[in-house]
């Protein structure tokens, strides 16, 4: 069956304040458009039972899948699996499984089960449980007239855990679909308006199964293509043929071939070359640290960071010295080409990435602006350097410098930093 849609819809007060971000409908959609199941949009509604019941009125006719996220769970306030069993005309019961589970994760956890607990085991006639082993809330599948609907809870890793093992394989099965590809091309240096002008032609060339996306995203510009066809082996072989042209097409902007972040594409690079890599931050605070432990296996390359805010640590513990930072300042690159070269002998490392900035929104002088971060990049043979100017708020600067840190750090690796 092709052309199968779904509507997400997120539960909560929080979501419709901005007190908690919904990342929940954002991950569902990436997993649903791998199954080849469109999403025609994302709704969120708050937690009562008239907003709930008029978003399941006036969604379930327009798609043959309904998502629903949030709003199960012991208090007073979780009342999307009431609502849903009076909705679908049903009646509570014990759940034999999820009693079990629910009394042997109390009894794990050396914890009382409370009768609100219990109750977590109670789940509508009319559904099919959907176990959720991470946590006390199921999911829960329902059918009517054609359509699914999914309740899972709004907990992320629960929802995730619950999508993965238990409703994906069922929709998949119950939804069929067309193969649908994704392939990707990762590139930093060039503005999205230029790439698209560079590869107008292809773009024009691409049948009207394949599509091409350009997502920028601090500082680098991915490029997306997503072909839908029911001969896989063609569909496969077209679009790594137009992933590959444009690659060629891009050249030395493309930095891989996969959409993976930065500090997993430096991480990868670091096990291939068997190196080591340390930090000297100054503006980012930790931050370029946190993005690279991001990344599982960081512990073979990575050694750690050190975050030198203030002066006397860039002089004390970096070696910088106090005539470079009365003379330069310490946004400048001869301070952050010392911070680099202290970093190298205190880590003990192959590799070192040094940055200091003013990130906003105050902070700026009339020689050094607001936005302004130097880097430099060293190794026991040689230091590059490099001066930023980044234009947003003090939490984007702050993302754009560490992303773009690791950028350069990778590019001084692999000798792809121009002369």
């Amino acid at each position: 069956m092709s052309n199968v849609t779904a509507i997400i819809i997120t539960i909560g007060d929080e979501l419709l304040i901005g007190q908690t971000i919904d990342t929940n409908s954002a991950w569902i959609a990436q997993q649903l458009n791998k199954q080849g199941i469109d999403v025609l949009r994302r709704v969120a509604v708050g937690d009562t039972k008239e907003a709930i019941t008029n978003a399941l009125n006036e969604e379930l006719p327009k798609a043959d899948l309904l998502i629903l996220t949030g709003g199960l769970g012991p208090t007073s306030d979780d009342i999307t699996k009431p609502l849903l069993c009076d909705y679908f005309g049903g009646k509570l019961r014990v759940d034999e499984k999820v009693l079990e589970h629910l009394k042997e994760m109390f009894t794990r956890r050396k914890r009382p089960i409370l009768e609100r607990n219990m109750k977590q085991a109670e789940v509508p006639d009319v559904c099919t449980v959907l176990f959720n082993d991470m946590g006390t809330a199921p999911g829960m599948w329902f059918e009517k007239d054609g359509k699914i609907i999914i309740s899972l809870p709004g907990v992320p890793f629960e929802m995730q855990h619950i999508m993965t093992k238990e409703a994906l394989p069922k929709l998949n099965d119950y939804f069929p679909g067309e193969p649908i590809i994704h392939r990707s091309v990762f590139t930093a240096g060039e503005g999205e308006s230029f790439i698209a002008e560079k590869l107008l032609d292809i773009e024009a060339s691409l049948p009207a199964y394949i599509k091409l996306a350009f997502l920028p995203d601090s500082g680098f510009v991915k490029l997306r293509l997503t072909g839908k066809d029911t001969d896989l082996i063609k569909l496969t072989s077209e679009i790594e043929a137009k992933q590959l042209e444009i690659a060629e097409r891009l050249g030395n902007i493309v930095i891989a071939m996969e959409d993976i972040p930065v500090e997993q594409i430096l991480g990868r690079s670091m096990k291939a070359n068997g190196k080591t890599i340390g930090f000297a931050e100054s503006c980012t605070g930790g931050y370029i640290g946190h993005y690279v432990t991001q990344v599982a296996g960081a512990s073979a390359y990575f050694m750690g960071s050190i975050v030198s805010y203030d002066n006397s640590i860039k002089q004390n513990v970096l070696g910088v010295k106090q005539e470079t930072l009365a003379t330069y300042g310490a946004v400048s690159e001869e301070t952050v080409i010392e911070m680099a070269q202290g970093a190298l002998k205190l880590l003990n490392v192959d590799y070192t990435l040094s940055v200091s900035g003013v990130l906003g929104p105050d902070g700026g002088t009339d020689r050094v602006k607001v936005g302004t971060v130097w880097m430099a990049v060293a190794s026991k043979n040689e230091v590059r350097t490099k001066e930023f100017k980044f234009f947003y708020d003090r939490e984007r600067n702050k993302e754009m410098a560490a992303k773009n840190g690791m950028l350069f750090l990778w590019k001084f690796i692999n000798g792809k930093l121009s002369a």
